[in-house]
């Protein structure tokens, strides 16, 4: 699998542009680039698999106190093939190849869900209930090296 980057202004995604499928969620991550700013490799990506775009990726901004948030998805039709278990890994390993000390965490619905399974199949421990401001309590996940 291949991260494909979503780069900052509209114009450098020509590819992605073109795609009416992508629209929405290329323009979400472009404007999410506005309020964390764009710091590869700390960036929203989209997965690629023998050519076909597979899914979403992201990290959700520059590390913030020796932290990131990593965020990951499939699309529909790519749902319980693996795929976003391999997602997270690559993920993880982007991370840790960048930069070793970075903390990584991830944020799920708190319930034990594909999600939940997928952090755990990755080497990720539930370390609690937070709060966040957009989307209400929530488990945060921690991966442990």
């Amino acid at each position: 699998m291949e991260l494909v980057p979503v780069y900052e202004h509209i114009e450098e995604n020509p590819e992605l542009a073109a795609d009416p499928l992508l629209t929405e969620s290329l323009m979400m991550s472009i404007d999410f680039y506005k309020r964390v700013g764009f710091v590869p490799p700390w960036i929203c990506y989209y997965v690629k698999k023998n050519e076909d775009l597979v899914g979403c990726a992201g990290i959700k901004g520059k590390p913030v106190n020796g932290t990131i948030e990593i965020a990951y998805g499939t699309f529909e039709k790519c749902r319980n093939q693996g795929i976003a278990t391999a997602i997270c890994k690559i993920l993880v390993d982007l991370t840790i190849h960048t930069d070793p000390t970075i903390r990584i965490t991830a944020r799920t619905l708190p319930e034990n869900n594909f999600s939940a399974k997928i952090l755990t199949k990755n080497g990720f421990i539930n370390i609690g209930t937070v709060i966040d401001p957009e989307d209400g309590e929530l488990w945060e996940w921690e991966y442990q090296k």
